[in-house]
């Protein structure tokens, strides 16, 4: 069993070698209540994706580009999931609070990576759905299989590279004495502000690093649907205008879910003398759990294909 390191004095200068985990401060009797719905919430996140992702590979009628689309964000969502809850239910459940600097750093990496890298995605699947609705006949030669195959590794390397310099940045900084992060996951300014050093650069880099990603792609996202909205409301034929926005209809609702839950991060990180600290971890845990629970069922329920998908899966099981 990892031993907790003692916490070193604020006053002493020797380096750090780990750091430790403290979540809920102010309740922490709370956390063994806490660990129960998260718990079920991380269960349904990795049940419900990996469903999706074997739904979508045995499926035959599924190996279509929107599908593709989907499997990689249910990647995205599994390995978001993965890098940050069982760190947390450890916590909670076996007071195992100590993380190394590797796997701090690597998860403040995939952390700051994998989101973006899931906006990217509802971009390209926005662009999907633009060209599926405005140009249905150019839609099988513009969204083929190899687009998809380009568009993935677009998405990884975009995010990946500009995301790289935050917990390297961070990594570099000089940590001498604190070594408590009043956090339950490795938050970059979490993290830097333990350090005896400036982190200004680090800090300006994410600001401005995830408002381009980020921003970049919901105006993007905004654009496609201006554009379905304009084509749809120029059908004449009865329920054409219905049947091309259910279409949409999933999509849609996955990006509210997505930019809700970060409008609210966000808000509450402006207004963090305000916010109870307490609050603003519980946020940041739960945007990484909430829409990779929510994604699938959504698509699940609302999408035919994907529903006889799995009603073929359970019976192959019976």
């Amino acid at each position: 069993t990892i031993q907790p390191m003692a916490s070193p004095s604020n006053n002493s200068t020797a380096p750090v070698s780990e750091f430790l985990l403290i979540c809920f401060s102010n309740f922490q009797s709370w956390q063994h209540w806490l660990s129960l719905p998260l718990s079920l919430l991380f269960l349904l996140a990795m049940g419900a994706n990996t469903t999706l992702l074997i739904t979508i590979q045995l499926e035959a009628s599924l190996h279509q580009p929107l599908y593709y689309l989907l499997s990689l964000l249910s990647l995205l969502d599994i390995v978001l999931c993965l890098t940050v809850i069982p760190k947390v239910l450890a916590i909670f459940w076996f007071d195992l609070r100590s993380i190394s600097f590797p796997a701090c750093f690597l998860q403040m990496f995939i952390m700051n990576s994998f989101l973006p890298m899931e906006s990217c995605t509802f971009m390209v699947m926005a662009y999907d759905r633009c060209v599926a609705i405005c140009h249905p006949l150019w839609y099988p030669s513009i969204i083929t299989n190899q687009f998809v195959a380009k568009a993935s590794v677009f998405i990884v390397v975009r995010n990946a590279l500009l995301t790289a310099p935050i917990p390297i940045l961070t990594s570099l900084l000089h940590y001498c004495g604190k070594d408590v992060i009043e956090n339950c996951i490795c938050a970059n300014l979490s993290v830097s502000r333990l350090s005896c050093d400036n982190f200004t650069l680090n800090r300006i880099y994410q600001f401005v690093a995830g408002w381009t990603l980020l921003g970049s792609d919901f105006i993007l996202i905004f654009l496609s649907y201006t554009f379905i909205l304009r084509a749809v409301l120029r059908f004449k034929a009865d329920g054409a205008a219905a049947k091309a926005l259910s279409t949409c209809g999933s999509h849609f609702i996955l990006i509210l879910f997505f930019s809700t839950i970060l409008l609210v991060v966000v808000l509450t990180n402006v207004a963090r003398k305000k916010v109870p600290m307490d609050i603003l971890i519980l946020l940041n845990v739960l945007h990484h759990l909430i829409p990779p629970a929510l994604n699938p069922i959504v698509y699940g329920v609302r999408t035919k294909e994907i529903k006889q998908g799995i009603q073929k899966l359970l019976q192959r099981g019976r």
